[in-house]
């Protein structure tokens, strides 16, 4: 599985999101999720991945974590 599906099967198990609304250009905004939301994501997909990001202003988008994991795999 890849690193965008495995992060949209975690945005769709946690914030019952449907996953062909998901691009690797969704915002947390597009997406509906708050500050809280985004930090439980974070969580979610570190224990997932086994990798711990740093969450900053230049993480906005899907497309941001998967890359930050992907440089880190």
């Amino acid at each position: 599985m890849s690193t965008f599906n495995k992060v949209v099967e975690i945005l769709v198990e946690a914030k019952d999101l449907e996953a062909a609304n998901i691009t690797e250009a969704s915002t947390w905004n597009d997406l509906g999720l708050d500050s809280l939301d985004t930090v439980e994501l974070v969580m979610s997909v570190e224990d997932a991945f086994g990798v711990s990001l740093e969450m900053d202003e230049n993480m906005q988008t899907v497309g941001d974590v998967v890359k930050a994991i992907d440089a880190l795999k």
